[in-house]
């Protein structure tokens, strides 16, 4: 009778751990959203010596051919290797919105910050700068700085960064207000604690998971905005091995070799949203950290 209740009073505790053994394992989608993401910062370090081809070399004998054993997915218009290129502009498709993303997170951070905390007149200049930011239709404004200025890609992913900033500012005010009536907060004025203390050491790390899992949107939105101007002919140089102008220059190649359009197309969206996914999923691992303390 005993040995009875002692082995069930062992299942149900082994019942009891292992929701929370299922909550410490990876689900098998985040971990293939780190695998994609492994392969594409593979291909953006490593870009020349995984393609098996040169990205610009072209022959005029072999264009708009098919996937192949030589060329895994065809060839563009002038001959160029598809599978190549796609390997080569994981470059500027990583590279622009990791500077954007990064740039929103550091500069929207300390406004954020700043706005939330200080109020005042402060924050009033911070918002209205911020609501004038948001009235205006980003992408618009883009095309006609790229176009007014020249273009290329690094003048549309400054132009993107500085639209990008208003959204993390927003989000991060909006987070640092909501702790501020929270006791750490009055205890710390109390104690005599700097402000610039309590900002960027008490209260920051309680809305870290809200800023990681912004700048993962941030990075997702700009990749697409990038591909977009790309796709227009605002961003990269032409010719030059990207996501969305390969989208735009094989457009015609729909019916001869339709793999050359549609795997950039497939690239930007797997990478949108195993980026999107993964700051999902980190909003949530730091959230609960969080909360068990």
């Amino acid at each position: 009778m005993v040995e009875g209740v002692v082995s069930l009073t062992k299942t149900f505790e082994a019942r009891a751990k292992s929701p929370a053994k299922r909550r410490r394992l990876m689900p098998v989608s985040i971990a293939l959203c780190f695998f994609f993401l492994a392969i594409m910062v593979l291909m953006v370090l490593f870009g020349p010596l995984l393609a098996p081809h040169d990205p610009q070399a072209q022959n005029a004998l072999a264009g708009s051919a098919g996937p192949s054993a030589e060329h895994w997915l065809g060839t563009d218009m002038l001959g160029r290797d598809v599978f190549s290129r796609l390997v080569s502009g994981a470059r500027s498709a990583i590279s622009g919105p990791l500077v954007i993303a990064i740039g929103a997170l550091v500069c929207g951070n300390i406004l954020g910050l700043l706005s939330g905390y200080r109020g005042g007149i402060l924050d009033f200049v911070i918002m209205r700068w911020v609501d004038l930011m948001v009235a205006m239709p980003s992408l618009l404004v883009i095309i006609v700085a790229a176009g007014a200025l020249g273009g290329g890609y690094w003048m549309a992913v400054a132009l993107l960064g500085v639209l990008s900033v208003p959204f993390d500012t927003r989000v991060i005010r909006a987070a640092t207000l909501e702790q501020m009536p929270r006791p750490y907060v009055e205890a710390a004025k109390a104690l005599g604690v700097p402000n610039r203390r309590i900002m960027f050491l008490h209260i920051w790390p309680n809305i870290a998971a809200t800023a990681f899992a912004n700048t993962f949107l941030v990075f997702a939105g700009s990749l697409i905005a990038l591909s977009g101007l790309s796709f227009l002919g605002m961003g990269a140089e032409p010719g030059t091995p990207d996501w969305g102008q390969m989208l735009a220059e094989n457009q015609s190649l729909l019916f001869a070799n339709p793999v050359a359009s549609i795997a950039p197309g497939v690239a930007i969206i797997l990478a949108a949203t195993a980026t999107n996914l993964i700051g999902d999923w980190t909003f949530e691992k730091i959230s609960s950290r969080g909360a068990t303390r």
